[in-house]
């Protein structure tokens, strides 16, 4: 049988466990660790313990690995759809993995503010994809990339990592297209994590979740099946 996604090396580095009070960790800050690497079974593991890279100061710097005490989290069935984004979602054409290092480089784009996603990210999601494990969630129309998403899907866990669009809405759309593909029969023990709460995520139906909450919930999604949209190797 395939080995789909493709399980790594593991990493040789050891993550905090954000569920112990005598961790170390500060419990009021986002950032948890600096430094290591953005091996493909590095990332996986600290997805794994509740953080997530992102890289702070310049090209050179080292990575940041964050884990915000307020965690953005949307389920499912609390996704707000309006009546307008719902009349926006028939004018595009919802696709997966089709044009995932296009979504990369327009979530890079460096002109877009707060900008974080640099070379070695990129490099890294890549093979990441390449691996089965990051994907995207494409929104065309008329045969153009007008918005997207990219993430990890983990077991019921999908790990969003940023987005963009070109279109009006059409990011907006992406996000509607992804639970529609998250939804099955385990469509209630399922979790897209956004990271941090913003208002114009909450206005899509993101809430906030403490953080050791959200960590130790983890190993429930870890044991749902990847969703069927993800876990079959492209041509196959």
């Amino acid at each position: 049988m395939l080995d789909w996604p493709v399980t790594p090396p593991a990493s040789p580095w050891a993550f905090v466990d954000l569920t112990d009070p005598h961790s170390g960790a500060d419990p009021d800050d986002d950032l948890v660790a600096v430094g290591a690497d953005l091996e493909p079974g590095t990332i996986l593991a600290a997805y794994r313990h509740g953080l997530f890279p992102m890289p702070f100061g310049g090209p050179r710097d080292p990575v940041g690995w964050w884990s915000p005490v307020r965690r953005g989290v949307l389920p499912l069935d609390a996704l707000v759809v309006s009546r307008s984004l719902r009349r926006s979602c028939r004018d595009f054409e919802i696709r997966v993995d089709t044009a995932f290092e296009e979504v990369l480089a327009a979530c890079a784009d460096p002109r877009r503010p707060h900008g974080w996603i640099d070379r070695r990210i990129r490099e890294a999601y890549v093979e990441l994809h390449r691996l089965g494990w990051a994907h995207s969630v494409e929104a065309w129309r008329e045969g153009r990339l007008e918005g997207g998403l990219y993430g990890l899907a983990i077991g019921g866990l999908f790990a969003g990592e940023s987005m963009f669009h070109r279109a009006r809405d059409a990011s907006k759309v992406a996000l509607v297209g992804l639970i529609e593909a998250l939804t099955d029969e385990h469509a209630d023990r399922r979790l897209v994590d956004v990271q941090w709460r913003t208002e114009h995520l909450a206005s899509l139906g993101v809430q906030e979740m403490d953080r050791a909450a959200y960590v130790r919930g983890l190993p429930d999604l870890f044991t749902i099946p990847t969703p069927r949209v993800f876990a079959v190797p492209p041509g196959v």
